[in-house]
């Protein structure tokens, strides 16, 4: 296995390849190696840079003569086989997209209308997302995001989900997770959903359950009709692996059994409490999982002395940091301590745990909250630090040059959306990338602007 060592600050290298041969490098594409390697684009020639666009303009032509199919899946080879997976808030929204900034990047007091002398915008966290913020139905963010783990070695996304009815925004959530279902195919991704039970109790409360434990009922129903089909649905053992960020509101083993009752005896799936909580759920419980605490590698002490060896399914635990914006964001003190980032180096400390090895897998804790500060998707203030500290982990052969592919072509589409010619070729980029064709896609990008651009 690889892991994390040491961080590695400083510019990115660049190396230049283009010499006598380049364009029957870029016709042989057998000869990627998932590095991307262009210095200035200016030492491509136009003439190269158009027998691309021209390439794949007669694949396009082959395409519609149906002589061409697509396969979906992107495979990623990893040399630390552990299984890594992204904790996920899909609960944002932005007027471009929506018609209206969402909650979680105005809490009470913030308005992202509102620019500083940089351009950005007043958002509800710490922190800001290098692309700006954004709406989680966006398929263009969609690719980003998943393009952005899939190169990283994240092998699939972990959705925090409020429940199935329209309650405050947990119809939003819930249709913001579905709307993921076919880029996650199409990569290749495994998905599993986090249940909020606090989610029944506001249910309940809203007269849409006779109790909290028929609304809870209702989520499990929904979960087993509507996401245990799916072929990628995280699994463990052969069964179907889902997690509880809790009990809070449901905390009777009764109850929980009562639940339950909508899986079949032999198809009741492995569930996954927050840790020192299983003994509320009982029998139905497999196992617990490590979230980020106060005492922070303390916590981490005690869940794996606690679980190591006790059969019952472990969950690693790694995050970069915790700094609520709750209070400053005007939605009240929910938490009085933090975690600092320290340039990386706790995101470093967590993943390299010695008790990770003996984790059935890992959580990423999280990729996009920013309301707790827990992102590790690239920001302004780290870049693509905390996924490249992941590519390291998972030992992919992909590096921080092949990420910002990803981001180029997140950028051009929101440059050039509405133009379909050049829609066709960011499509055949996308198609590169899956193949790790990351030359390619960065030469199409290339030829893009060379000839589309302003």
């Amino acid at each position: 296995m690889r892991y994390c060592k040491k961080l590695v600050f400083g510019l990115l290298v660049f190396f230049v390849f283009f010499q006598s041969c380049e364009k029957d490098k870029i016709n042989n594409e057998s000869s990627d190696d998932g590095v991307f390697s262009v210095a200035v684009d200016s030492i491509v020639s136009d003439s190269l840079l158009l027998s691309v666009l021209e390439e794949e303009d007669a694949f396009r032509k082959m395409t519609k003569e149906g002589r061409v199919v697509d396969i979906s899946g992107m495979d990623v080879v990893k040399e630390n086989p552990k299984k890594v997976y992204a904790h996920y808030m899909p609960w944002f929204q932005s007027v471009e997209y929506d018609g209206y900034w969402g909650q979680h990047w105005t809490m009470a007091n913030k308005n992202p209308d509102i620019l500083d002398a940089d351009g950005k915008r007043e958002i509800a966290s710490y922190y800001y997302p290098i692309i700006g913020p954004y709406s989680s139905n966006d398929p263009d963010l969609q690719e980003y995001h998943f393009l952005m783990m899939k190169l990283s070695g994240i092998d699939g996304v972990i959705f925090d989900w409020y429940g199935s009815k329209d309650v405050h925004d947990y119809d939003l959530i819930k249709q913001s997770t579905e709307s993921f279902m076919e880029r996650l195919d199409d990569l290749g991704m495994e998905f599993s959903i986090m249940y909020e039970d606090r989610a029944a109790e506001e249910v309940y409360n809203e007269g849409l359950a006779t109790s909290i434990v028929e609304a809870a009922t209702m989520d499990f129903q929904y979960i087993k009709d509507t996401y245990f089909n799916k072929l990628n649905f995280l699994e463990h053992n052969n069964e179907e692996l889902m997690f509880l960020f809790g009990p809070s509101s449901i905390t009777s083993t009764a109850d929980w059994d009562s639940i339950f009752s909508v899986f079949p005896v032999n198809e009741k799936p492995h569930f996954l409490t927050l840790w020192a909580s299983q003994n509320m759920v009982g029998n139905s419980a497999s196992g617990e999982f490590l979230w980020v605490a106060e005492d922070h590698l303390t916590a981490h002490e005690y869940y794996y002395d606690e679980y190591i060896g006790n059969n019952l399914i472990t969950v690693g635990s790694s995050y970069p940091g915790f700094n609520s914006f709750y209070e400053e964001g005007g939605w009240g003190l929910q938490h009085d301590w933090s975690i600092t980032h320290d340039n990386g180096n706790v995101f470093v400390e967590t993943l390299n745990y010695t008790h990770h090895e003996a984790a059935d897998f890992i959580q990423l804790v999280t990729w996009n909250d920013y309301g707790e500060g827990t992102v590790l998707e690239p920001t302004e203030e780290y870049g693509f630090l905390n996924l490249q500290l992941i590519q390291e982990y998972t030992g992919v052969n992909y590096v921080a040059e092949d990420l910002q592919v990803v981001l180029d072509l997140y950028r051009a589409r929101k440059e050039y959306k509405g133009n379909q010619n050049v829609e066709y070729y960011l499509n055949r980029c996308y198609r590169k990338i899956k193949k790790s064709k990351m030359r390619r896609a960065r030469l199409i990008l290339m030829a893009i602007e060379r000839f589309y651009g302003s």
